[in-house]
């Protein structure tokens, strides 16, 4: 028992459990996750600064299982989203997040976040160059990713051309985030495949 590492208060412990959709368990689950990432550069007690500025690079962050193994419809497959998920969730785009950066990707990714939520980050993820819509290039980008890359030019070109026309309701050539979030909430499987178990 004196070797148990204590990383946060229960005061701490009750403002984490507010502000995600996590429960305790899986808060000090994270918390020994991202302890083992750092390789141990945390102090015993996460105090709350240190939560927001000490990060954790993409390279230690890619051999995590759990983001290794998140949006594929075979577990035997490798997310291709993995680093672009983690920059969405680092400030600065770098893909290196901090322990309540951390926390947060594994809040929305949990299966107690609301789909909307959930939609809004797969938005964000999908929209590569970060201007607020999913053009041409974002598509491409994604798509490219879904299928590692294994299709023809034409066969990019249709696909992309095909979602543009299912889903462009205003017909300007990209899609909006409401545009984005009406198609994606009725597909089925999107809220079981936007999951991560810790």
């Amino acid at each position: 028992m004196g070797n148990k590492v204590v990383a946060f208060t229960e005061e701490q412990l009750d403002e984490y459990q507010a502000c995600t959709f996590l429960s305790r368990k899986d808060i000090l689950r994270a918390q020994r996750m991202f302890r083992q990432l750092s390789e141990c550069h945390l102090p015993s007690v996460v105090e709350r600064e240190c939560a927001a500025s000490l990060t954790v690079p993409y390279a230690a962050l890619d051999t995590l299982t759990e983001l290794r193994r998140h949006f594929t419809p075979l577990c035997l497959q490798e997310n291709p989203f993995r680093r672009r998920v983690c920059e969405v969730f680092s400030t600065n785009g770098s893909a290196s997040l901090t322990f309540d950066q951390f926390l947060e990707m594994f809040s929305v990714f949990s299966e107690h976040a609301p789909r909307d939520i959930k939609a809004i980050y797969a938005f964000r993820i999908y929209d590569f160059d970060g201007d607020g819509f999913l053009g041409e290039s974002d598509l491409l980008h994604t798509v490219k990713h879904l299928s590692h890359d294994l299709l023809t030019p034409d066969e990019y070109s249709t696909i992309v051309a095909k979602v543009l026309e299912e889903a462009d309701v205003d017909c300007d050539g990209r899609l909006s985030q409401s545009e984005f979030i009406h198609v994606i909430l009725k597909c089925p499987d999107f809220v079981p495949n936007f999951h991560i178990r810790i």
